[in-house]
């Protein structure tokens, strides 16, 4: 298959409500979203989840569109691409920047997919026809705001809620969270906000049956991981720590951790993500699919991920309505009562691209063709 096109659309998108973590708070989301068309005029769609600010990562929107420009989009032009393998050789002498790669290597599945007629999570080996899923909810002004905003998604029928945590904003709020709701699926996630030493307050949340602590330590840790999981009854999940299957392996052989959470823009893409997937299936390790609050195009590819039978806890995927009033797809994801979501049947993604709702929301676009 030759790439004779690839465009970048700089998109901010404003969010239902503000999402606060313990990097920052968040209105208006911006990715870029990635499109591409082969020699045989078919076009696919592929979402690169850096945000605005290098909080949860150092990737940004901005030094995406950067290195798409100037470095991937010159290695693939015009040239022959037969899988996501030949995608990830061809751009190897490229160091990180793996939300960058990992948009494009979607967009290189959803054509993989029209081409062949094959939907994506059937070229993934996902088994699934609907995946459990749940909702993230960020800092709130109280625990007994959250715990209301709590009842409110709930309501709406998510079996499985994480909380966002930080120091002074841990133990108060899961345990308000906790008492309004004794049998709620519940886990925490602290996107790195602590050291070994003040994650030694975290202990009280093993007393609250918990799913899971997620990341509580920093984005680069592995060891240290290790010696808090020695401390903890509840598992804890890296995330920010995993971005290859290497990273995946030390984790496991450390015992840093019980779960991964896999977020194919974190670790390079959808390729990678099956690698680490069947990495921790191999070794009984339990894997859920994370979320950068993606637009229905990523969302699409995650559900296809998360079909695939490692996928055993809910994943932070959520409806279409979850983050935004108005996304860039005519398809809308709902939730089923059963706190699940249907995976996309269609060939590739699945989805199709709403014309005027991209250019709706795009900042700026970059159009690319080969010589």
């Amino acid at each position: 298959m030759e790439i004779i096109s690839i465009s970048l659309h700089h998109l901010s998108m404003p969010l239902v409500l503000p999402f606060e973590t313990s990097f920052g708070r968040m209105t208006q989301r911006e990715c870029v979203l990635v499109s591409m068309k082969n020699e045989k005029g078919l076009t696919g769609y592929g979402e690169c989840v850096a945000w605005r600010d290098p909080g949860y990562s150092y990737e940004t929107a901005g030094t995406a569109l950067h290195i798409l420009k100037e470095f991937v989009a010159p290695l693939i032009l015009g040239q022959d691409i037969g899988s996501a393998a030949d995608f990830n050789r061809m751009v190897s002498g490229i160091r990180g920047h793996h939300m960058a790669k990992a948009g494009v290597e979607m967009a290189l599945w959803d054509l993989f997919g029209k081409q062949d007629g094959k939907p994506l999570a059937q070229m993934l080996g996902g088994i699934l026809k609907k995946v459990e899923v749940g909702v993230s909810i960020g800092l709130q002004d109280s625990p007994e705001a959250l715990a209301e905003l709590t009842a409110s998604y709930v309501e709406q029928g998510y079996a499985r809620v994480k909380i966002k945590i930080k120091p002074g904003r841990d133990i108060g709020d899961t345990t308000a969270v906790r008492a309004a709701f004794p049998n709620l699926r519940l886990q925490v996630d602290a996107n790195s906000a602590y050291s070994l030493e003040t994650a030694e307050k975290l202990k009280p949340l093993d007393d609250l049956n918990l799913l899971l602590i997620e990341q509580p330590l920093s984005d680069d840790d592995i060891w240290d991981h290790h010696k808090l999981q020695k401390k903890l009854k509840t598992p804890i999940c890296l995330d920010e720590s995993i971005h290859s299957v290497r990273h995946a392996r030390y984790a496991l052989e450390m015992k840093a951790c019980r779960i991964i959470n896999i977020k194919a823009g974190r670790v390079g893409g959808l390729a990678q993500s099956v690698e680490i997937h069947d990495l921790c299936l191999a070794n009984r390790i339990p894997v859920w699919c994370g979320g950068m609050m993606e637009t229905n195009v990523g969302r699409a590819a995650n559900l296809a991920l998360a079909s695939l039978p490692g996928f055993t806890l809910p994943g932070d995927i959520s409806a279409s309505d979850r983050y935004y009033r108005r996304d860039i797809t005519h398809e809308t994801f709902v939730l089923n009562p059963d706190s699940t979501i249907a995976v996309p049947a269609g060939v590739g993604l699945g989805v199709t691209v709403d014309e005027k709702a991209l250019s709706d929301f795009t900042l700026s676009r970059i159009d690319l063709k080969a010589d």
